[in-house]
């Protein structure tokens, strides 16, 4: 469950971190596949309504929630995309569903207040519920202007293997 990061946004879908991922499982988890509910623009509170319907559509053994940035870039109350990926959280819970919380950061025009506060929701969220966290899906490409497209927030295509290792760090654990 992911908004544009995840949607693979100006490029095919198949070149994406999460198409990349599932190419990765299905080599080395056989029997495994990835369903990529993502939507461009998609956010914690669009995801928060779609999950029931994703989880019984698709019975998933785990669930990646990377869902947040488009409410940070949109200055939505924090209160509200932590209470979003709670709902989300507890949902594939519900469903006997293993998680892992993908995060995001907030540049510093927002306010330290404010970008403490968003990464601040991940962290905590993660340890109320026990998932594994990845605190921030561009970890690996933040600082390198080359990494994205011209409109600077949406990574290239060729930087689209370092976003699935990264992810793949933690998602591994999970599929077991």
């Amino acid at each position: 469950m992911g908004d544009s990061l995840s949607a693979g946004y100006g490029m095919a879908a198949s070149q994406g971190w999460v198409a990349l991922t599932a190419n990765r499982l299905a080599q080395q988890k056989p029997g495994w596949r990835v369903v990529n509910a993502s939507i461009s623009g998609e956010t914690s509170a669009g995801g928060a309504a779609r999950i029931q319907t994703e989880l019984k559509r698709t019975r998933p053994a785990v669930v990646v929630i990377a869902l947040g940035a488009n409410d940070g870039l949109r200055g939505l109350p924090l209160e509200q995309t932590r209470d979003n990926l709670d709902r989300m959280i507890r949902a594939a819970e519900g469903a006997k569903a293993r998680v892992l919380l993908v995060g995001m950061r907030m540049p510093p025009n927002l306010g330290k207040a404010y970008t403490e506060g968003f990464s601040a929701n991940y962290a905590a969220l993660a340890k109320i519920h026990g998932v594994e966290l990845l605190p921030f899906l561009l970890e690996p490409i933040a600082l390198d202007r080359n990494a994205y497209q011209a409109d600077n927030l949406h990574p290239t295509a060729a930087a689209q293997p370092k976003l699935r290792d990264h992810v793949w760090k933690a998602l591994a654990p999970l599929v077991r």
